[in-house]
């Protein structure tokens, strides 16, 4: 007697179902993805001055302290906008799942932030020495935000409770 080799049989692909099976599979497959624990940032920290980077640090330092990745970046929503709708647009593929966005006086940098993506956006408005208001205006700037483009708040000069928020926002 001899065995008989295995083969495969294929059933011609039903037109109807396979669209459905199509999209069951990339559902099934995106799920896995988002559940892979990957080598990316998840929390991206932006400011827009080089001036506040020892200050905005404090974030990543806390984020670190608890096993989470973060990167930093100075971009100016004012000097160069493109550059922060580009960061912010592409920030959930690149694996982004939190942006904390430190800035001073007019604080545009969270509010644009937010309008470029559906992350969660945390904004940290920070005192200035040119500012006369004291800071004021950046707080005014950072929780005054039109319906449709929300920024979570902390206090001023506060990345410390930003980074606490996002690894909140992350264990959610």
């Amino acid at each position: 007697m001899s065995e008989a080799e295995p083969t495969m049989e294929t059933a011609p692909a039903d037109p109807v179902t396979e669209p459905a099976t199509e999209a069951a599979t990339e559902a099934v497959v995106e799920a896995e993805f988002t559940e892979l624990d990957v080598d990316a940032p998840r929390v991206g920290i932006i400011m827009g001055s080089k001036s506040d980077l020892e200050t905005m640090e404090k974030a990543a330092k806390v984020l670190e302290e608890h096993g989470v990745t973060s990167e930093i970046r100075v971009m100016s929503a004012h000097r160069d906008p493109e550059m922060v709708a580009d960061y912010c647009k592409n920030a959930r593929m690149r694996g982004l799942r939190v942006i904390i966005a430190g800035a001073g006086l007019s604080a545009a940098l969270p509010g644009v932030a937010a309008a470029h993506t559906d992350l969660p956006v945390i904004g940290v408005p920070l005192t200035s020495g040119l500012s006369a208001a004291g800071g004021l205006d950046a707080i005014l700037s950072v929780v005054q935000m039109p319906p449709g483009v929300p920024v979570a708040s902390v206090g001023l000069d506060n990345p410390r409770n930003a980074a606490h928020l996002a690894l909140r926002i992350l264990n959610a």
